[in-house]
């Protein structure tokens, strides 16, 4: 029976932008990443790429404030054969800022939509959800926008470990429910790296398809 393998490996920064015409170039897909503010996507790309200063991660909701390019490579190894996908790894500024005035909020909502409207590399984009708290309108109207758009979607569920095995799993139903994606919903805990291989898993289906 083969074993498999994957892991990201040689994570690097490339480049932040403000509009679309300072997205860098090339034809590498994009896996990008979007949640509420403090939902703990820096935490999630850190812990996914095993590289603890890659995505800044601040306690201060709304840190992120431009379109982050980081530029990786998924590597799978059966047995003795690997495979090398590259990809670009996007990190989008979070939504729902509690401390900005509505203009602002606005502005970033504008912000994300273009890159998810302009991008024609973007393969899959993973939408995290507090664990503890699926259901936010916040985050249905976020998802209900994205769908609309025919976004694929990995829904994952983040802070797994705040929550007890049996709560858990009643929760990530909820989820898979309530924001059914392109692939099944993962619980993850950035502490833990739980829901890591299920999660690079469906990053490769999504750029091998």
């Amino acid at each position: 029976m083969m074993k498999q393998t994957i892991q990201i490996i040689h994570p690097q920064y490339t480049a932040s932008a403000v509009h679309a015409g300072q997205y860098p170039e090339g034809d590498m897909p994009e896996i990008a990443f979007l949640g509420r503010s403090n939902v703990g996507k820096s935490s999630l790309i850190n812990s996914i790429c095993n590289h603890r200063g890659l995505a800044r991660v601040s306690g201060d909701p709304g840190k992120t404030r431009t379109v982050n390019f980081f530029t990786a490579e998924l590597q799978v190894k059966e047995d003795e054969q690997e495979v090398r996908h590259p990809f670009f790894l996007v990190d989008l500024p979070g939504y729902g800022f509690a401390r900005t005035g509505i203009q602002n909020r606005q502005m970033w909502s504008d912000f994300i939509g273009e890159y998810v409207t302009h991008s024609k590399r973007l393969t899959l984009l993973c939408l995290l959800i507090d664990l503890r708290h699926p259901g936010l309108p916040i985050d249905c109207q976020a998802y209900e926008w994205l769908t609309s758009h025919g976004v694929p979607l990995q829904m994952i569920g983040t802070k797994a470990d705040k929550l007890k095995s049996n709560e858990k799993q009643k929760q990530l139903g909820q989820l898979a429910r309530l924001f059914p994606g392109t692939y099944p919903a993962v619980a993850y805990s950035s502490l833990k790296r739980e829901g890591y291989a299920k999660l690079l898993e469906h990053m490769v289906q999504s750029i091998a398809d």
